[in-house]
């Protein structure tokens, strides 16, 4: 049982700013992005990017929108510094782009930073310390005029060291660390200190960022804690006011979203909001709540599926399928009210809406799926105990057949068209036939298209050599290819006949015997199921053998003949 929290914790107290004016704001533009995904959200994976996972993303970020990217915190280890001197050396950071590298206000670790980032055409050096009293008397047992020099201090030595590399346009940004735990006069104290010893003004602006490195109070005292600020700060007209808000509280996007209305001009976060402990603020909410209002957010999320697979190979984490905007599953209505709802205000919609100017009114869908690259999914509901509708349910335990939320989606509306065409009821031996037929495809079927037929595995070279055996549109071919593992192996010899195939996903499991699958022995068989793309959209593939290796080149070879063939 919880014990009573006023035995352990203590209210964070109000601002006391009486006369607030955020809560009567608009935002009625963008503010400036900053992507940490590279940095805050790499550091807290359990697996941190490679070099390639790292160059990817960051090549994901520009291409999204962002100019001003957070690539590092150089000096914490040779393959973060590493990371930044290959963007510099190998010209790889666009002209409208800036890099950012973070660093603590120590002398050696900003004399490390700034060796990193030299021959940079721009780039922002974001140096930071913490100022809370817990910090203050716990961790450094330092006095407040301490803590204020530590920060100054470090200032010094980038604008001394950042007067040696002219061909580098160096912006400052610095953070109160710990701000929302901070007196806010001694915030103030600090911020204006170090405005003052960058020499800031209005055509060479210092970043000031307000973060909320705890989340600790409610999202409303964070938007007066930054409108005090903005009121209060000195030279502000050479400040550029920045959020980094984390979701220790899981309102970080209400706290970014009321401290933009409380003056702030720009934000920190990471796109699906991984970082330390809960994350970073959701940048892709953010921004698209914003879009849902009227106002471009100035970044491009209109192959949002594109950006989901990206960020989980990337992280190794899983979007959530009921993530706003991004999920999997929010543009699939499974309740039949709401299915009933949304297809009424698509009918009611002009075809031509959009070029009319039509706003979007469509119930339950609070933004267009196709501005996204996405559409809606109305699906028969998944469980024991709807009928023809329990498509995931009944391959699930009759057959073991576990499909991904994706491939879920993308069947259930291959089972909608035969049930609305044929009506009754479906048996599971039903389900499993219209599932073979699309995914798994006799031999017949695929003479007309591509198919397996064999395959010849050897290591070498510490991988695996390939020899593929398959038929295209009916005529034999043996395809060669060397790679890390089968699957690899498999589409560098698809690459090699000019097939070029991108593998999104892959899974397998044992099965429970389909009908006509059984060995001899009638023991189960394995499932794989691959997600591949092949010069189209993705779409899957499956495998079902007594050998999981063969299973899995099926499904690949079934996966490229279904993207080939526009499924």
């Amino acid at each position: 049982m919880l014990a009573h929290p006023a035995q352990k914790y203590t209210a964070f107290p109000p601002v006391g700013l009486k006369d607030r004016s955020w809560p009567d704001q608009v935002i009625a533009k963008a503010p400036i992005w900053m992507s940490t995904d590279l940095r805050d959200g790499n550091q807290s994976l359990f697996e941190p990017m490679n070099g390639e996972k790292k160059l990817r993303m960051f090549q994901t970020l520009c291409a999204i929108g962002f100019k001003e990217i957070e690539v590092a915190f150089p000096s914490a280890s040779d393959t973060d510094f590493n990371f930044v001197r290959k963007l510099i050396e190998e010209d790889l950071i666009p002209a409208d782009v800036t890099i950012e590298v973070l660093t603590q206000a120590r002398e050696h670790l900003i004399r490390r930073t700034m060796d990193s980032v030299r021959g940079a055409r721009k780039a922002i050096v974001h140096v930071y310390n913490a100022t809370s009293k817990p910090f203050r008397d716990i961790v450094f047992h330092m006095s407040r005029d301490e803590v204020r020099e530590m920060a100054v201090a470090g200032v010094k030595l980038v604008r001394e060291i950042a007067a040696t590399m002219p061909e580098t346009e160096v912006t400052l940004e610095y953070s109160p660390e710990t701000f929302t735990g901070t007196e806010l006069d001694f915030a103030l104290e600090v911020c204006d200190a170090v405005t003052a010893a960058w020499g800031a003004t209005p055509e060479r602006k210092v970043i000031l960022n307000l973060p909320t490195t705890v989340e600790l109070t409610t999202p409303n005292v964070y938007a007066d804690q930054i409108e005090w600020m903005h009121r209060n700060l000195a030279r502000r007209d050479s400040v550029i006011l920045s959020l980094h808000p984390h979701n220790d509280r899981g309102t970080a996007v209400a706290a970014a979203e009321q401290g933009l209305m409380a003056g702030a001009d720009r934000v920190e976060g990471c796109l699906f909001g991984n970082g330390e402990r809960t994350g970073n603020v959701d940048i892709v909410t953010l921004a698209l709540n914003l879009y849902t209002q009227g106002v471009h957010p100035g970044l491009d999320f209109s192959d949002i599926n594109a950006v989901v697979r990206t960020a989980e190979h990337c992280t190794q984490l899983p979007v959530h399928p009921r993530h706003p905007y991004a999920g999997d599953l929010v543009f699939t209505a499974f309740s039949g009210s709401h299915q009933d709802a949304i297809k009424k205000g698509f009918a009611a919609r002009n075809p031509r809406g959009d070029e009319a100017g039509e706003r979007w009114n469509v119930p339950y869908l609070p933004i267009d799926p196709a501005d996204l690259g996405r559409s809606y999914d109305s699906v028969i509901r998944v469980n024991s105990q709807s009928g023809k509708g329990g498509v995931a349910y009944l391959l699930e335990t009759d057959f073991g057949v576990v499909m991904p939320r994706r491939m879920q989606i993308e069947f259930s509306a291959v089972v909608q068209q035969v049930t609305d065409a044929q009506g009754g009821e479906l048996s599971s031996a039903d389900i499993w036939r219209i599932f073979a037929d699309t995914y798994v495809a006799p031999q017949a079927a695929a003479a007309q298209g591509l198919a397996y037929r064999g395959h010849h595995l050897v290591e070498q070279d510490g991988g695996q050599t390939i020899a593929l055996t398959v038929a295209i549109d009916g005529q034999e071919r043996v395809l060669t290819g060397h790679g890390n593992g089968p699957i690899h192996a498999a589409v560098q010899a698809f690459a090699s006949a000019g097939i070029a195939v991108e593998v999104h996903h892959y899974e397998e499991r044992s099965m429970a015997c389909a009908p006509g699958r059984e060995d001899s022995d009638g023991s189960a068989q394995a499932c794989a199921i691959v997600e591949v793309a092949s010069g189209g959209r993705p779409t899957f593939g499956v495998g079902v053998d007594a050998n999981i290796v063969t299973a899995s080149l099926q499904a690949l070879c079934n996966g490229v003949r279904r993207a080939r063939q526009g499924a």
